[in-house]
């Protein structure tokens, strides 16, 4: 790793009056590592009142701006590894997720031990560890994107699972030198985030980036080592699953060389779709921060399908 951007550099919000705290060239394969950290819940454990936390909850690190990344272009993220600290989190935070109906209005914070690849979750119940990236994005043309909720079309606190080590996360380019900051790692995390946290954790993310010209994104899209993963934005529901739909069929069409007729009977097989994490699509009622509006859904299909990839 030659670069190390430390948790200090760390801050709430996307924007591109943010100062960059690093300026690298994109497809070197330099690594860059993004360290996080995990205040708030530390916080939680103790206050249990939100009113009293005064750590930034899900703070991103960076940015980073990335050389001769213009808007218009994608840039591609690939996520060499992730680091986890020795405990991670399980928070629940009254009225958030869709578990706040049984657990009602008393707060919960356990802290998880982490170590040799195991997620201790209960004295008797334990999983591997599955570390993930749940914020990662870049600059929007305007304004500032929360990194708590929603999901943006420049990403943000997407939470999916695919963004993990070994896959590559693609971000449409809105600003010049894309500005790139990450945060909220986790230890492991389930497909949708049933109680709005996953096994929160401090670490370092390393990744590295490449610029991809003359390639417009809708939304982001992940490749995994087995799957090419569109993001769906939308309100209502159904307008979040045309939307991963379309890009993904797009995809097939305008990158991978099959007709469209081809791509339509393939996709009705073996492309799939699942709702995405908690976060919504548009910016939350003030009065009810943590409860979504509009959706995320991913549409998928494996790579095995597809060939050759145009898009990389």
């Amino acid at each position: 790793m030659t670069q190390l951007l430390t948790k200090d550099r760390s801050r709430a919000g996307f924007s591109a009056e943010i100062e960059p705290v690093l300026s690298i060239r994109p497809g070197t394969g330099e690594v860059i590592g993004f360290e996080t950290d995990d205040d708030a819940y530390a916080q939680m454990e103790e206050l249990r009142d939100l009113s009293r936390i005064t750590a930034t909850l899900n703070p991103v690190t960076g940015p980073v701006y990335v050389e001769d990344a213009r808007p218009g272009d994608v840039l591609a993220v690939t996520i060499h590894d992730i680091e986890l600290s020795e405990y991670g989190w399980s928070v629940y935070i009254p009225g958030a997720g869709a578990l706040a109906a049984p657990m009602g209005e008393e707060w919960y914070v356990r802290r998880v031990p982490v170590s040799d690849g195991v997620v201790q979750l209960t004295d008797r119940l334990s999983c591997p560890t599955a570390p993930m990236i749940g914020c990662i994005g870049v600059a929007p043309a305007s304004g500032e994107m929360s990194t708590v909720m929603p999901s943006y079309p420049t990403g943000g606190n997407m939470d999916l699972t695919d963004a993990r080590p070994g896959s590559t996360v693609y971000l449409p380019v809105e600003v010049p030198g894309a500005l790139l900051s990450i945060g909220d790692l986790h230890a492991v995390m389930s497909r949708g985030e049933s109680s709005f946290v996953a096994i929160e954790i401090a670490g370092r993310a390393m990744i590295s980036v490449d610029v991809i010209t003359g390639r417009r994104l809708r939304a982001p899209r992940v490749e995994t080592p087995d799957e090419l993963v569109c993001v769906g934005l939308g309100d209502p529901v159904q307008v979040s699953i045309d939307h991963a739909y379309e890009d993904l069929f797009a995809a097939l069409v305008d990158e991978y060389g099959f007709t469209r007729e081809d791509a339509y009977t393939v996709m009705s097989a073996v492309a799939h779709t699942e709702l995405g994490g908690p976060t919504g699509s548009l910016a939350p009622d003030p009065l009810h921060p943590f409860r979504a509006t509009g959706q995320v859904t991913l549409a998928r299909i494996a790579k095995s399908y597809l060939g050759s990839s145009r898009l990389a």
